[in-house]
């Protein structure tokens, strides 16, 4: 959609008439494919999140520098032992004219807890005594200790301190749902009309597999401050189209940029480069052969070259990843970063991953199986990826291995599934603490998706850095649970995100996270 700004007409009649000089502001976005979903509780997708920041908000919001910002709460309290989060809500509404109270909030929490529900990010609320057990069917809904003390007043109590957990309120999975348009229709997120939402914006169009319009919500909170009438994400896939429309001018921006257009758009000084906490990786199903043996897992690990791939495919300013977690998350001591503090844990050695092949019973990668692929989601430079990756192993290890692509939602159930030997992943940070990527991976994890568990990383994220409220402890606990990782080397980590995009210079005040979403909030067109 092209950027429209146009001045309203003086109507006839009424006492309001529009300001004459007032601009009509409107702007599109590539959100990158078709959403799985847009339910809060059931998404998982980066396009997702793009879409749900405009819809929807939490208790809190996130703000520059990853400042945590009031949302739906304007203020809160802690107990002086960090167990007990006390939020206040103000006055606000749905996009229907509901008011929005602590009820909704419960309500949405615990629908996203409920078996039935089979949230793959349910975990991220395992924070609340009783959550856990909730989800698990070994306790019930009514032992989750969420207490809605009146309408305006909420409190949730921990089961152990995590500092972390208001900052998690601004996440999608807490966004709070409208309990009767969720009542009335299994189909209730799936189309327009029936979509309910609390954020800046308000749904307006979802013609699938093409587009979603988002107008201003004139019931929001802060409607005073959202000046863009309208924003358009546009949902292609096909990442040269996307950038085609770019420069056509068919859309205002997009963060899918083709590898082999970066160089030329940072030398036409169009290309943004912002941060972004995130790890490219490489899942591997260890419930079957060959990847159940560690010593596969390893010797592909070590027989890529991970600087190369990042020079002469992603061209991204990205930093090759020699451990799972990225930089950007802090450690103990103020200052003191996790990843630098936790070091390196991949070394790439071909003649080191060769013998551990050869243990494995594939000398020169003799007796490799044939069925083995990599999957991908159908987007050029994961293929171009996928290509290089595929070809270091057969240079460096002798094994052949094929590629799989497949459209966002299937590979997405594909993943979800464990149908895959080898899938291409990434995981970007949901909260600015390294327990958003550390507790992926315990036993039975919503987005583990590799079959692994291993008892001893279960008890350092689960026992210890999940109950500890020193964060000494918690932060030693997750650093354990890292070598364990990469020591079974259940996923094979590529490189640290940056984030390339672009957007039209005359589209101002838009917010992009190192964490993902852009929020349109504050946008403005000059």
């Amino acid at each position: 959609m092209v950027l429209a700004v146009s001045v309203l007409l003086t109507g006839c009649g009424g006492s309001k008439q529009p300001d004459a000089s007032a601009k009509v502001m409107k702007a599109s976005y590539n959100a990158g494919a078709e959403p799985e979903t847009l339910d809060p509780a059931i998404s998982t997708g980066v396009p997702e999140s793009h879409i749900q920041t405009a819809l929807f908000e939490g208790l809190t919001r996130k703000g520059e520098g990853e400042k945590v910002m009031p949302g739906i709460a304007e203020s809160w309290t802690t107990s002086t032992d960090g167990t007990v989060i006390t939020f206040k809500l103000r006055d606000a509404k749905w996009s229907n004219g509901d008011a929005i109270t602590a009820e909704d909030f419960k309500y949405s929490w615990l629908r996203a807890l409920a078996p039935a529900t089979a949230s793959e990010y349910a975990y991220q609320l395992y924070y609340i005594k009783g959550a856990e057990d909730y989800n698990s069917q070994k306790g019930t809904a009514d032992a989750v200790a969420i207490k809605v003390v009146d309408p305006k007043t909420l409190e949730v109590t921990l089961a152990a301190p995590t500092p972390y957990f208001v900052a998690l309120t601004a996440f999608h999975t807490l966004y709070p749902v409208n309990k009767k348009a969720v009542e009335a229709s299994k189909e209730w997120s799936l189309k327009a009309e029936t979509f309910v939402s609390n954020g800046p914006f308000k749904m307006q169009e979802w013609k699938h597999n093409d587009q979603v319009i988002v107008v201003k919500n004139e019931n929001y909170w802060d409607a005073k401050n959202v000046k863009m009438s309208e924003v358009t994400f546009k949902l292609l896939e096909d990442i040269k189209a996307a950038l085609t429309a770019f420069e056509s001018g068919q859309i205002d921006g997009s963060e899918y940029i083709p590898i082999e257009d970066i160089d030329r758009l940072k030398a036409a000084k169009v290309l943004r480069i912002d941060p972004y906490i995130g790890t490219s990786f490489y899942r591997f199903n260890v419930t079957k052969k060959p990847f159940n043996d560690v010593k596969v897992r390893k010797a592909l690990a070590m027989a890529i070259d991970r600087k190369m791939l990042i020079d002469k495919v992603v061209k991204g300013g990205q930093l090759p990843a020699y451990a799972y977690t990225p930089p950007g998350m802090v450690d103990v001591e103020e200052g003191k970063d996790f990843r630098v503090v936790g070091g390196d844990y991949i070394k790439e050695d071909v003649a080191a991953a060769k013998a551990l092949l050869a243990e494995a019973g594939y000398p020169e990668g003799k007796n490799w199986p044939a069925d083995v692929s990599i999957l991908y989601n159908t987007k050029s430079d994961n293929k171009l990826m996928a290509e290089a990756i595929q070809n270091m192993w057969k240079t460096n290890l002798g094994i052949d291995v094929k590629l799989r692509n497949e459209e966002w939602a299937v590979y997405l159930e594909s993943q979800k599934t464990i149908n895959y030997n080898i899938s291409r992943a990434a995981w970007i940070g949901d909260y600015a603490d390294a327990m958003t990527f550390m507790d992926m991976f315990v036993t039975g994890g919503g987005n583990n998706q590799t079959g692994w568990s291993n008892p001893e990383y279960d008890k350092q994220i689960k026992e210890i850095a999940n109950k500890s409220g020193d964060q000494k402890v918690r932060v030693a606990a997750m650093h354990a649970a890292e070598k364990v990782l990469m020591d079974e080397m259940p996923i094979m980590p590529i490189y640290f995100y940056t984030l390339p995009w672009v957007m039209k210079d005359n589209i101002k005040g838009v917010f992009r996270s190192s964490l993902g979403p852009i929020d349109f909030k504050l946008a403005t067109v000059e």
